[in-house]
This record gives C-alpha cells, sequence and structure tokens, in this order.
C-alpha cells in the first residue's frame, strides 16, 4: 500500500494537530486466542466519534469484515464515566456524550497466522494492524503510538516497520502507516545486513536450528541482492530498514504479504526437509513488491479504502509482473536450476492458456475479479474453471512472453521496469494501465507496445510461444499421447467410482459429453476403476477418438452418456539439450542473458 509519506507530512500532522492517539494491547489470555486492546483519543472536538474496524486490508482487495472478532466494546470519558454507545452497522460504533475524550477498551479473537488477519497463542502475537485495531477515519492524520505489552514469560520481542519511541512502544506518523505495518511478536531470531547504507533484516519465528536460520538468511540476502540488479537500486525505505516477517511455525497459514517496508512471510513448513526451498519463493515475491505494487502503484488503488473492496485492472501487472520474476530472480541467484526454472514454467502456462475463460474476461477484466477471488469467502457454487484466470499466473505468463519478445530486439523487459520505476516509482507517481502502455511505446516504439497492448491486454490473444521459447534454446511441446478428459475425478479408495469434482471445462470431452459436477462414474465402455487409481492412468486404457460408454449416476439415478477422448491441450517446456536436441551458440547466448546465471 502506498503511504502518504514525507518529512513535510510528518512536520505538519506534528504541528498543526499536534495529538496523539496511543493504543495499549496485552496478550494475558493468548492461550485462548484473545488480546485486551484499550485507546485513547484526545481533543476531540466533533460531538459523535465513529471508531470503526476495517473491512480490508493492505495488498488485499476482497472484504473480511474484521469487526465480527470485536466484543467487549467499552468507551468512557477523560472522568471515567460510561458514554453512550451506537451501531449502526456491523462495523462501526457510534460514541457521544464525551468531554472531549474517550478511552476504549475491547477484546479481541485472533487464531489465523497469515498476511490478512492475526493470531494470538502462546508462540507468537501476530498481529495484522487492520485485524487488530479500531480507527477513527476523521482522525487519519494524526500521529500513533501503540504499546505492545509483551509476554516477558514466553521471552517475546517485537518486530515491526513502525520506529520505536521507547520500551515496547512504537510510533506511526499517520493512521495509513499504523495500517500497513504489521507486528510479529515472539521469541523470534533476528538477523540483518545492510546495502547501500539500507538495513535489511529478517526477524524469523521458527522451530528449527541456527544453522537452518543462517543458511536461510544466505538465501534471503542473494535474492533481494539479485532483485536490486532488475530496478539497478534498491527503494528509499522511510526509516532507512527493511523487514522480513517470518512465521514458519505448525499453527500459521501459509501466506504472503507485502507492505511498504516490510512483508509478512507464513507457512506451516519449517526450514528444514524442504521447507527452505520452497518458502524462499515468497521471500522473492514478496520482495519484488518493495517496487512493484508498494511504489510502483496503480492509480486504481489510491487512496486505499479501509471500507470498502479495492479494484484495480492493473493486478495482471503489480502481482503478475511480480510473478513473473519471482523464480526468474531465485533462477538469476543460483538458488534454483535453469531446468528447474524452465520446466517450473508449465504449470502456468498450461493453467492460463487451456482455460477456456479467454472467451469471457481479457488479462484487465481478470484483475477485477480480485474481490470476489482474493482470499474472499462465498457458500454459493461458482464457475471458476471456466470464468477465471488468476491474473497471477495470467500476468506471469504475459511477462514471459514480453521478456522474449523484447530480448528478440536487443531490449529485455528488466530495462522496461527501471523505466516504470524512474517514471512512478521512484516520484511516487501512481500509474495507469495508459501510462503503462506509453511506456512500452516509448522504450520498444510504437509498433511494438501498440501490438502487445491491443493484441494480449485489451484482447486475450495468445502469443506464439514456441518461436519465442526458441530463441533460448527451449521446446514447447503439445502432450498429445495424453488423452484429455477436462474435468478432476477423484476415484475413490472405498468403492473405485470416480467422482467429478470440478466443473468441466467448456469445450473438453466431458463438457461435450453433459458430465456435470458430482456425477459418479462407475466405469467406462464397462472398464471399472481401480482402488485409488489416477485418472491419468486410467483414461490410458482407452483410444482416442473412440466413442466411449459413460456409465454414471446423478442424484442417485443411473445414467449414460458418451464421451470421445482428444488429445490433452497441455504442453511441457523443456531444454533443448534435455531431449536431445542441440541448440545453437546463439540461443544459448541469449539465454545466458536472459536467466544470467549460466
Amino acid at each position: 500500500m502506498k503511504i502518504p509519506f514525507t518529512l513535510f507530512t510528518i512536520l505538519f500532522a506534528l504541528t498543526t494537530f499536534g495529538q496523539t492517539n496511543t493504543y495499549k494491547i496485552s496478550f494475558e489470555n493468548a492461550v485462548h486466542h484473545e488480546a485486551a486492546i484499550e485507546a485513547i483519543f484526545p481533543k476531540l472536538t466533533m460531538d459523535t466519534v465513529s471508531f470503526r474496524m476495517s473491512r480490508t486490508s493492505p495488498g488485499r482487495y476482497a472484504l473480511h469484515e474484521f469487526a465480527k472478532n470485536v466484543y467487549g466494546f467499552k468507551a468512557v470519558d477523560g472522568k471515567g464515566n460510561l458514554l453512550k454507545i451506537h451501531r449502526p452497522n456491523p462495523y462501526e460504533w457510534e460514541v457521544t456524550g464525551h468531554d472531549g475524550s474517550i478511552k476504549i477498551s475491547y477484546i479481541l479473537f485472533a487464531n489465523r497466522g497469515g498476511g490478512t488477519y492475526s493470531q494470538i497463542d502462546e508462540t507468537h502475537a501476530h498481529l495484522n494492524i487492520p485485524a487488530t485495531f479500531m480507527y477513527v477515519s476523521a482522525l487519519s492524520d494524526r500521529k500513533i503510538e501503540v504499546e505492545f505489552d509483551v509476554r516477558k514469560d514466553l521471552n517475546w520481542k517485537v518486530a515491526t516497520q513502525l520506529p520505536l519511541v521507547s520500551g515496547n512502544t512504537f510510533m506511526a506518523p499517520n493512521l495509513y502507516y499504523f495500517m500497513d505495518s504489521p507486528t510479529e511478536i515472539s521469541d523470534f531470531t533476528l538477523k540483518s545486513f545492510e546495502v547501500d547504507s539500507k538495513k535489511i533484516q529478517l526477524a524469523l519465528h521458527h522451530n528449527g536450528i541456527e544453522e537452518e536460520a543462517y543458511e536461510y538468511f544466505e538465501k534471503v540476502k542473494k535474492t533481494v541482492l539479485e532483485q536490486k540488479e532488475v530496478y539497478g537500486e534498491l527503494p528509499e525505505f522511510d526509516y532507512g530498514t527493511y523487514t522480513f516477517l517470518a512465521c514458519y511455525i505448525p499453527n500459521a497459514s501459509g501466506d504472503g504479504m507485502e507492505h511498504r517496508n516490510s512483508t509478512i512471510l507464513t507457512s506451516t513448513r519449517s526450514l528444514a526437509d524442504g521447507g527452505m526451498k520452497r518458502n524462499i519463493g515468497t521471500v522473492s515475491h514478496e520482495f519484488f513488491h518493495a517496487w512493484n505494487v508498494e511504489r510502483i502503484r496503480p492509480q486504481s488503488l489510491e487512496p486505499f479504502d479501509f471500507e470498502a473492496a479495492d479494484m484495480s485492472g492493473a493486478l495482471w501487472f503489480a502481482e503478475g509482473f511480480t510473478s513473473y520474476y519471482t523464480n526468474l530472480i531465485l533462477c538469476r541467484a543460483g538458488l534454483i536450476s535453469p531446468k528447474e526454472y524452465v520446466e517450473g514454467l508449465a504449470g502456468n502456462f498450461n493453467y492460463v492458456w487451456t482455460s477456456p475463460a479467454r472467451q469471457f474476461f481479457n488479462p484487465i477484466e481478470m484483475s477485477y475479479q480480485a474481490p470476489f477471488v482474493d482470499a474472499a469467502t462465498s457458500v454459493d457454487p461458482v464457475n471458476r474453471e471456466n470464468t477465471f484466470i488468476s491474473y497471477y499466473s495470467y500476468g506471469s505468463v504475459l511477462g514471459l512472453a514480453l521478456d522474449l519478445s523484447l530480448r528478440q530486439s536487443g531490449l529485455n523487459l528488466d530495462d522496461y521496469m527501471k523505466l516504470a520505476w524512474q517514471r512512478h516509482g521512484k516520484k511516487e507517481i501512481p500509474y495507469t494501465i495508459e501510462n503503462l502502455h506509453t511506456l512500452l511505446n516509448e522504450y520498444a516504439g510504437k509498433t511494438f507496445g501498440d501490438n502487445f497492448f491491443n493484441k494480449y491486454i485489451y484482447q486475450s490473444e495468445m502469443p506464439n510461444y514456441a518461436t519465442l521459447f526458441e530463441s533460448v534454446g527451449v521446446v514447447l511441446k503439445q502432450k498429445k499421447e495424453e488423452p484429455y478428459f477436462g474435468a478432476y475425478i477423484s476415484i475413490s479408495e472405498d468403492d473405485a467410482k470416480g467422482t467429478i469434482k470440478s466443473n468441466p471445462k467448456i469445450g473438453s470431452p466431458s463438457y461435450n459429453s453433459a458430465l456435470s459436477y458430482g456425477d459418479v462414474i462407475t466405469n467406462i465402455n464397462g472398464v471399472p476403476f481401480s482402488k485409488g487409481q489416477r485418472l491419468a492412468d486410467y483414461l490410458k486404457l482407452f483410444n482416442q477418438g473412440d466413442s466411449l460408454l459413460v456409465n454414471f449416476s446423478r442424484f442417485g439415478n443411473t445414467k449414460t452418456t458418451t464421451l470421445v477422448l482428444t488429445p490433452s491441450p497441455s504442453y511441457s517446456i523443456k531444454l533443448m539439450e534435455d531431449i536431445e536436441q542441440k541448440p545453437t551458440g546463439n540461443m544459448l547466448k541469449n539465454r545466458k542473458e536472459w536467466l544470467k546465471n549460466e
């Protein structure tokens, strides 16, 4: 989230308003996931003061309704007299009759340790600020101080991007900065290093050993330094420090969430047994956001609204291009091999380009879906298999196509990102999609820029990946030998029946055969499933192109239909030398410039 944060802003707030709202949070009942919160709001001039819980959180686009975890709310004036409270809606408490000062208190229940919610137990107090603290919108310019009453018996310490006042009291220059400042309170390990007079630190809460922490921190350092190469410099962190808040503990929820000068990294995976390699990908993704999204900021997310869903058509760039760089950076840093990186491209590639959803929405419109899919919840079934492609994945494969296309002309995506950084991010001038289009025209020429945006951003066409991959000695090959069904089937270990667990994809054999979610297939052509059998192995018993008789039940009624298997629309992506093809010297040169680690 972009914070309107300058020295002038701070001085204006402190000299013109001169008031400070203070919070205190304590955790005596952490075993039952509760925190006790108090806050004092002095020198109030309005008759009615509206206290709110946020409905969303920086980096999220959907509603989360944090008020549902608040109870025991009380308000008193400066003399301790109870004040009248009115609830005009589920997320607001209106207080009247005060004497110019109001002290509120309430209990927060919190038990989800990720990038959006808070979690309180005897392992840590993992605090996302919008999920934790009430606020007053009308006082958003006021300075804030917050005291974290840590559990000394648990050896807790405080890690946050908030600047320290003293002891365990920290400061925010305004509400926006406060809301964007997640805080980890636990018995964590702290490691740091300096780059260009800026401190990068890792607050690591895990159950592992010191050797694992050291090894992981070395990987974090390599990732940070490699990302700096893309933009040519680190951002100017507001207080000179960037903090990774990493919780790798069994009670965490897998997540990552970027913030202006910090990021949350959570996983149930420890650093042992392969977890280190899997967790570093989140580090790469979230730190890239320090430039792309936090400072190279979509105009559509300005200002960030804490009271409504936040929608942007630029997430294919903000999230998707960041996703493209996530593993590319790890490859350049030597943390994954070129073979791992290239073959790993297939997952997103197949997800995007085999989806029927492109006939309904382009990448901009896919981005508009974020309030419905970004950790959003609903109880009614949806048809995402046919109507939605994640803007993370869609943008990632478009970033790949743009990078390889630019490289055919002696250019590259790194320098385009540098241009976006210099024009928008470094100056903190929010961009529009039209700005991105204009920048590409300037960098690569109008014909190139118009072609890319008109075909692949404003429309949903597919680039010529076979040619693009060939330029770097990579082969894209359709898996025609594999039969295609078009829906996910779970084969029971009990009765060896196959239940369709996804909506069949439009145009697939299962869709054309009028099969549906929830249908239970007993056999095809009289051949039963084996218990626990993989669908791919089962389908290989039949010939593609043959008309097959499917016996199934729907809502308890026995039915039959015919189905014709077709070749798989999926592709494999491999280095030429791995399939006994010899790349040319120019291909290898292009690959080396692309991956930068060979």
